[in-house]
């Protein structure tokens, strides 16, 4: 294939937009914002889960804390009617026995119910300091995650705002090769990742490989026109005063 060496040299021009979209395309993928959005979506899950957890055991804590008031109102209650029949002097002697015995049984039980009581307040009470920190840590969890979502979208942005000038750069220069160089090129780029690339001190621009004697001597034997490539990876190697020929 032939092609005016001029227009061969613009291939560099082309190879370095190239180039700059590949490091776009790269840099999206593995912009460190996404393993750390991920971290923090993870980080944001677990803290979920631990105030979902504390906020579990703080309901728990208020049935328990509400079924032990009842059984003591009910106590109290019973108490507060065995004291009014005492008072009320129409019982039995064997009855005001009975009736004794039971009050103070009762005296007892709502003693230790109020003591029970007291014990799952204070229990309560830790737990929903416990709340208080799993909202505060997830809030903070959450922060960091949008946080980290904002610089995302402003790297992506910048890296979109790249992308569409420079596709347009390429599309124009496009417009300035012929057909079957321009295929060529493409081809090798898909295949190998860089089209063209000087030929510099006799080196490879593209695989970075000092040409052996029997590869250089075939470029030194090409015509200026001849579009040569490299024997190991294919680019089109552009010829200029730097190739060392």
């Amino acid at each position: 294939m032939k092609a005016d060496p001029a227009v061969q040299r613009r291939l560099l021009d082309l190879a370095q937009v190239d180039t700059e979209l590949a490091r776009v395309a790269h840099r999206r993928r593995t912009l460190p914002e996404i393993a750390e959005i991920a971290e923090a979506e993870k980080l944001v899950r677990a803290k979920q889960d631990a105030l979902t957890t504390v906020q579990t055991t703080l309901g728990d804590l208020d049935r328990d804390v509400k079924r032990q008031e009842t059984e003591i109102d009910q106590v109290r209650a019973r108490a507060a009617r065995d004291r009014e029949l005492l008072q009320s002097g129409k019982i039995a002697a064997k009855q005001l026995t009975d009736l004794e015995h039971e009050l103070a049984t009762l005296v007892r039980r709502q003693s230790a119910l109020e003591d029970d009581l007291l014990e799952l307040m204070e229990r309560r009470e830790a737990v929903e300091a416990d709340v208080q920190h799993a909202r505060v840590e997830l809030d903070k969890a959450q922060e960091a995650l949008s946080d980290a979502a904002r610089r995302r979208d402003a790297a992506l942005a910048d890296l979109e705002s790249t992308e569409a000038k420079r596709t347009a750069d390429r599309k124009l220069m496009t417009t300035q090769f012929p057909e079957p160089l321009l295929a060529l090129y493409d081809r090798v780029r898909a295949h190998k990742g860089t089209g063209a690339a000087l030929l510099q001190s006799r080196r490879c621009g593209a695989c970075r490989i000092e040409l052996d004697r029997s590869a250089l001597g075939k470029v030194k034997e090409a015509a200026a026109d001849e579009v040569v490539q490299c024997e190991e990876c294919g680019a089109i190697m552009v010829r200029t005063a730097e190739s060392g020929l």
